[in-house]
């Protein structure tokens, strides 16, 4: 029976397509004709979880008590794993009981985090391209974005200086996230420094994705936003474990830093859901104590990815410089061709999935996004399907028949 009558929400019609449904619908229809796909669209890992963290979670489930409700704050072992996985790698100190908060997932809480303190109408700074949580929280709750547009000229990096006093003033939370998703951009410590300054000046909240924070290659290590003076007045920091510790689909991360804003979320999430499964948490306060020597393996499984991915791209007539961190690169379309298109033509030639760059809003476009999420042996066969199909980089318009 069809309810015709039934309207959604008017603050669904608000949302851009979401591309990676797309994907997946084309990814369906295309697996029906027969193609042996390769998967590199979404920043899904291929690994498991570290076997200690497997372990600490099948012990976890024999415990009785962990199969009821957790605590709505999560659980105090967790939350000590959180403030002490922050004092080892960044000296930041900071409140277990007030200062922390798990989630279910960093998405799962930049998204809430919108809804409990964005009122309609209220402006947001957000880059363009960024992570489409960034801008659909927002949307959802009824903001007005303000786009900051990034490029390659200015290394991915927010131009605050671009930004009209006006719309500073009027700015209630500002959105980034550096290492960036999805340009593989890394900020500078001054940057960090800039970007607490001006929240100050104009009383903007500051919200940090530091997602990728462990996947950082050639000795560089990248800034948590606490780490700058004053940064907790006016700022929060979101990680996940997803992408280090190969633990996408068990959906935890947490949040971290001015205790007033992260209570506030707190608040709207004990309205929204139970939260963690202890299991879980346990599993994942395991993963943040886990010795160096696995980060350091996750790191030099897509430094190698990266490198390879580069050099047999660089055969093909792109020039990528190497990211110094995250899972992705960020690759410029043929000459010619939108970034969906791009995609598209790339999917049907070659069975290979990449996610065409507006996919992270209007400056993407032009890029593709390819992640670093198979083995060197398929991506070896991805490119061979290029070179066999003729996709290469040119800068001539390229034929799409």
């Amino acid at each position: 029976m069809r309810l015709d009558w039934i309207a959604p929400a008017d603050r669904l019609s608000a949302l851009p397509p979401y591309v990676f449904a797309r994907l997946d619908e084309l990814k369906a229809r295309a697996r029906e004709q027969g193609l042996d796909l390769i998967d590199l669209g979404m920043g899904n890992p291929d690994g498991m979880a570290p076997q200690p963290v497997i372990d600490a979670a099948i012990a976890a489930l024999q415990v009785r008590t962990n199969h009821g409700y957790p605590p709505f704050e999560g659980t105090a072992d967790f939350r000590h794993a959180i403030t002490a996985w922050y004092n080892r790698c960044y000296s930041v100190e900071l409140n277990p009981d007030s200062e922390a908060l798990p989630l279910l997932g960093s998405k799962e809480g930049l998204s809430h985090l919108a809804l409990a303190y964005i009122n309609p109408g209220d402006l947001v700074l957000v880059p363009s391209p960024s992570y489409p949580a960034h801008f659909r929280g927002p949307l959802i709750a009824g903001a007005e974005l303000h786009q900051l547009p990034l490029s390659a000229d200015n290394n991915w990096l927010i131009d605050l200086a671009a930004i009209p006093d006006e719309i500073a003033d009027r700015a209630k939370i500002l959105y980034f996230n550096y290492p960036n998703n999805p340009t593989t951009a890394t900020a500078p410590r001054e940057f960090f420094e800039d970007i607490v300054a001006f929240a100050r000046r104009h009383q903007i909240l500051l919200v940090h994705d530091l997602c990728y924070a462990e996947l950082a290659f050639d000795g560089y290590q990248p800034t948590s936003l606490l780490e700058i003076p004053d940064a907790k007045e006016i700022g929060v920091e979101f990680h996940t474990l997803s992408k280090t510790y190969s633990m996408a689909g068990w959906r935890v991360g947490f949040v971290v830093g001015n205790a007033a804003i992260v209570q506030g979320l707190r608040t709207l999430k004990t309205n929204l859901d139970y939260g963690i499964f202890a299991a879980i948490q346990t599993a994942a306060q395991t993963a943040l104590q886990l010795p160096d020597h696995y980060i350091k393996e996750a790191q030099e499984r897509y430094r190698e990815r990266r490198d390879f991915l580069i050099e047999g791209l660089g055969e093909l007539g792109w020039t990528i410089p190497k990211a110094k961190a995250t899972m992705y690169l960020w690759v410029p379309c043929t000459v010619g061709m939108n970034s969906t298109d791009f995609a598209l033509n790339v999917l049907q030639k070659t069975g290979v999935v990449v996610t065409p760059g507006n996919a992270f809003g209007e400056c993407g476009e032009g890029y593709v996004r390819i992640s670093l999420i198979a083995d060197c042996d398929r991506l070896g066969e991805a490119l061979q399907r290029f070179k066999e199909s003729g996709i290469c980089y040119t800068s001539e318009p390229a034929l799409t028949h």
